[in-house]
């Protein structure tokens, strides 16, 4: 079935087209949330709440840009929603101080998997977590970041920094352990 034809069907209320819509999105759409709330059944919550936005919005959809991506741009919006909503994004968290260590001794990061690195990805502070995601994973600029988060993009640039430190040091100290 083309795309067009499941948009449109979606657009008229059908259930069938958007149990496929569901189907299709849902394991990569809780990917997505997953990588900013940390906890499974508020991730599952994020989900609904983003596929209810995706149903009753779907009017809105231009065609302009791929479906994927406008889906993909509202499961981030809801998440940052929900992040904001339990005030998750405080700036209070930059004041984490981060004291790197560096070693001559640096394990090899071919023996980390996907899994460890989303582990640690998903450890680092929520305001970090979400900074990363929007900047390395999702590539919004520090200035959009700052916009979305209503942050200066100085500010967004520390976050960032500092979840790369955070995460530079979880992951050495993982493969470390895993000696």
């Amino acid at each position: 079935m083309s795309e067009q034809r499941l948009i449109l069907a979606c657009k008229q209320g059908k259930l069938w087209a958007r149990k496929e819509v569901y189907d299709q999105y849902a394991p990569s759409m809780m990917a997505l949330c997953r990588r900013y709330v940390s906890d499974v059944e508020d991730a599952k919550d994020v989900l609904q709440e983003g596929f209810l936005k995706i149903f009753v919005e779907i009017g809105q959809y231009s065609g302009k840009g791929s479906f994927g991506g406008w889906i993909r741009k509202i499961f981030v919006n809801t998440s940052l929603d929900y992040m904001r909503k339990k005030n998750r994004l405080k700036q209070k968290e930059l004041l984490t101080d981060v004291q790197m260590e560096c070693s001559e001794n640096t394990p090899d990061m071919a023996d980390i998997t996907a899994d460890d690195l989303m582990l640690c990805i998903s450890e680092l502070p929520d305001i970090h977590r979400t900074v990363f995601n929007l900047f390395a994973v999702e590539g919004f600029s520090h200035k959009e970041i700052g916009a979305l988060l209503h942050i200066p993009e100085s500010t967004s640039r520390s976050f960032f920094f500092r979840a790369r430190q955070l995460l530079q040091k979880r992951v050495t100290q993982l493969l470390e352990y895993n000696r």
